[in-house]
């Protein structure tokens, strides 16, 4: 994986995420959330009840009006940023590989979470996950991300339900962005258990230009790239279409079952630029601000 250059990252400086939901973590970090607590940032007064904590009262109210008031304050929310990356050997397939691709889009991310201060974990998954780095905190984290980012190589089985099952029992709730190319039925109960532990999700489909507009035609030797078996079949413009068909329900089918679930989706082919895909795509998904 080649660097960024000095510019995109002063682009990738200029962002943030966008998390819906509100989570608390073991510190607090820079991001101001919807809930008042006992942040740093004064918001608001309201009439105390019984059961608040006394050292919010405002004691220059009582001595004046003889009322029990509670300084209310915008809470500090500890984001933890998971990103999890489909490292299956069909994640090899591609001119570039989408295996390439989905590994410069979590480097960015990362980038982005650790310079706002927020908590990063890294976990690959095949038929299960291995989470290789953090949560981790700081700017300092970035090159050891970066390094890690580029050691890692594509091979073995996909198992989205086992995988993202098995992050949701170990991982603390947060913002889980899930990189894969979807090639395993088990998305649904995957993404499933995200969601019912408390994550927030945000999936990103990557394909290569070869999935979407294959260029073959005439006896051909498919060979699975994850199991190895090989089936001759005759590509002609009838099968062509019946594939686009198949394809476009599939696409249909995830839109629905993440628009459903609330989970943001964005779709993307490995030859849309990295730029586009920071700035444009995942500002309009909602995944950056």
């Amino acid at each position: 994986m080649q660097p960024f250059d000095g510019a995109f990252f002063k682009k990738l400086e200029a962002l943030s995420f966008v998390s819906r939901k509100p989570f608390l973590g073991l510190a607090k970090g820079e991001r101001r959330g919807p809930r008042k607590g006992g942040g740093v940032e004064f918001q608001d007064f309201r009439p105390y009840v019984p059961g608040d904590d006394l050292r919010y009262l405002d004691w220059n109210v009582y001595s004046r009006l003889d009322r029990l008031i509670l300084k209310l304050f915008v809470e500090e929310e500890d984001l933890c940023l998971h990103l999890l990356i489909d490292s299956s050997a069909s994640m090899a397939f591609g001119s570039p590989p989408k295996f390439l691709h989905a590994v410069k889009t979590a480097a960015a991310l990362g980038y982005i979470g650790l310079n706002t201060l927020e908590r990063v974990a890294i976990g690959f998954f095949t038929e299960g996950v291995e989470t290789v780095f953090g949560p981790r905190r700081g700017r300092r984290q970035i090159f050891p991300l970066l390094q890690l980012l580029s050691q890692v190589s594509p091979e073995g089985r996909t198992n989205l339900s086992a995988a993202l099952t098995s992050y949701a029992r170990k991982g603390a709730p947060g913002l889980a962005v899930v990189i894969t190319d979807l090639l395993d039925p088990g998305y649904r109960e995957g993404i499933g258990a995200l969601l019912q532990k408390g994550f927030e999700v945000f999936l990103l489909h990557v394909l290569s230009e070869g999935e979407l507009s294959p260029p073959l035609f005439g006896d051909i030797r498919l060979i699975d790239a994850e199991v190895g078996t090989a089936r001759e079949v005759t590509v002609d413009a009838a099968l062509l279409t019946r594939y686009r068909e198949s394809q476009r329900a599939f696409f249909q089918e995830v839109e629905t079952f993440c628009q459903k679930n609330q989970v943001g989706y964005i779709r993307a082919s490995t030859a849309i630029p990295l730029d586009d895909l920071l700035l444009r795509s995942f500002k309009e998904g909602g995944l950056l601000r």
